[in-house]
């Protein structure tokens, strides 16, 4: 009978043991035995003992610890080499921050209290009194934050994005908690403004469009295009950081709670009136303040400016980038050409202020004058010779040379060889210069055509023999007489009875002076022969042959 209640004893006792033994990773309460060399000697009970060092509990907001005292503690081995429990101030805490985390994320954008503590790749540590999160870099401000050196240290409060307490990963975000605080700040304000409203801010930032400023809780944008009429290169020619600037509401968008603001609107809009102050072909000084592939901008007047358009440069330079002819900040004489003031837009013209180049040499140089020039380019249609006034005249290929071929004759011409021309004609609508160079000596062919007449009998010499026919010279002059020239008996109308060097008569029949050609005809030689021996010396009346007539009168001829 006592053995059975000693075993029951035993087994009533072991299931106390059970059912009251606290399990490793679970926090438990403890009393504090002892302080010794840093370390604290803490009882959790049951027998067992372990040790703590001070450190652990001298955290800001908790007061310091001494013999008696009963504190909360990790249990993290129930016994060690030295057969103490293995305990963690730092471990309670954390899981005791866990706790609180998570049933503060339960709650829809909770926030939690946290310090910034330090510095890792891609962002930064916090700690949630006794949990350490990771705030990324991005999430610190509303704006990049150059130096977080301010924000270190200090209690502040943070939003809870994400938690994974197996992994042991928080993340939080103080913008988030920024942006909610300034949303709330935003709609205030905005409510207060009206568009036309006239209110004071500090710039707070400076981009390359334009400065946010600050108007008291939200921020407005300030584009450079409204900061003044004038063109403004950068925003910073206008504001500085920290400046406090008077600016015009222009418009707000209270879905968004944008703000638009303008302080060219404060000023007289230099505009009104522009197209009575600067009338069209009104001649003045300006500066140029911008240079494009399309052309320059020069201000007028502050606020005022008008485009010189690329084609409106120069009379001469045509395909030129607009800084090649002009530089930022020169003072140039320009011409009013349209004035838009619906569209703001003037128009200039900087070549018009100068004489036109091809009106001066029409002036200088009329048709029929002889000029020299360097040859500048060589076409496959003339060559281009470059005149006074920078500008070129062309030789086409038929004017080259009176008796050759066109092609022939450019052959013998280089670029950069000077050549004398004749001026034939100066069209300054379409600005081109037509120069002669045959057009320096008399047309041999003018020359010799001037004595020919048509009907005319001339002696020729054959130079070459075609099947179509023979070419033939005529005191220098080249000419073709076809087969069907040849003669008046179609059986005598061959090439080959002739040879080269013979002389032989014939009629002129045409004399064509543009293409310089003498039209010639053994046929309408002997026709006429024919002709004139008929009527002298017979007719078909008085029963004469034509053999005998034709006899009659060749005998008269050698007579």
């Amino acid at each position: 009978m006592a053995n059975a209640t000693m075993e029951d004893f035993e087994a009533l006792l072991a299931e106390s043991f059970e059912l009251h033994m606290p399990d490793e990773g679970s926090v438990v309460r403890g009393k504090v035995l002892a302080i010794d060399n840093g370390q604290a000697l803490i009882d959790i009970g049951f027998k067992m003992e372990g040790r703590v060092e001070i450190k652990e509990f001298q955290r800001p907001g908790e007061k310091e610890i001494g013999v008696g005292d009963e504190v909360e503690v990790y249990l993290d081995r129930v016994e060690n080499a030295k057969g103490e429990a293995v305990l963690s101030r730092d471990k309670a805490r954390r899981e005791e921050a866990w706790d609180r985390l998570e049933s503060a994320a339960s709650q829809k954008d909770a926030r939690v209290e946290g310090q910034i503590f330090g510095r890792v790749k891609g962002g930064f540590t916090v700690d949630l009194r006794g949990a350490v999160a990771f705030l990324p870099g991005s999430q610190v401000d509303v704006r990049p934050v150059r130096d977080i050196t301010p924000l270190m240290g200090v209690p502040q409060p943070f939003q809870i994005l994400k938690m994974d307490r197996r992994r042991g990963n928080i993340v939080v975000s103080r913008r988030a908690v920024l942006e909610e605080s300034r949303a709330e700040q935003r709609a205030e304000v905005v409510a207060r403004l009206t568009e036309g409203d006239t209110v004071d801010g500090v710039v707070k930032n400076i981009t390359d469009y334009g400065a946010f400023v600050d108007l008291g809780g939200v921020d407005g944008l300030l584009h450079v295009t409204d900061m003044a009429w004038r063109r403004v290169n950068h925003p910073s020619e206008i504001v500085n950081i920290g400046e406090t600037v008077k600016v015009q509401v222009v418009k707000i968008n209270k879905e968004t709670h944008r703000i638009s603001l303008g302080m060219k609107q404060l000023q007289a809009d230099p505009w009104e009136g522009v197209e009575v102050k600067y009338p069209a072909g009104m001649k003045l000084m300006g500066r140029v303040t911008n240079i494009t592939d399309y052309g320059a901008f020069v201000e007028l007047e502050p606020g005022v400016e008008g485009l010189v358009h690329v084609s409106e440069m120069s009379w001469t330079k045509k395909n030129v980038h607009p800084g090649k002819i002009v530089s930022t900040s020169q003072e140039v004489e320009v011409m009013v050409l349209d004035v838009d003031p619906v569209k703001r837009r003037v128009s200039l013209g900087l070549k018009q202020c100068l004489r036109n180049p091809w009106e001066l040499f029409a002036e200088n140089f009329p048709a029929g004058t002889h000029v020299e020039g360097e040859v500048k380019n060589i076409t496959e249609f003339g060559l281009f010779i470059g005149l006074e006034g920078d500008i070129d005249g062309m030789v086409h290929l038929s004017d080259l040379d009176w008796d050759r071929p066109g092609e022939q004759a450019l052959a013998e011409y280089q670029k950069g060889d000077i050549v004398q021309a004749v001026v034939l004609d100066v069209d300054i609508e379409k600005e081109r210069i037509s120069l002669g160079v045959k057009q320096l000596s008399e047309d041999s062919f003018t020359t010799t055509a001037g004595g020919v007449k048509r009907g005319e009998i001339v002696t020729v010499t054959v130079t070459k023999i075609e099947d179509g026919g023979i070419e033939v010279e005529y005191e220098g002059m080249k000419a073709f007489i076809r087969r069907s020239d040849l003669a008046r008996d179609r059986g005598d109308q061959r090439p080959e009875r002739f040879n080269v060097g013979d002389k032989v008569d014939a009629r002129v029949t045409n004399i064509d002076k543009n293409a310089r050609r003498l039209g010639l005809s053994i046929k309408a030689r002997e026709i006429a022969e024919e002709r004139e021996a008929v009527e002298q010396f017979g007719s078909s009346d008085s029963g004469a042959s034509l053999g005998d007539i034709l006899g009659a009168a060749l005998k008269t001829r050698e007579d």
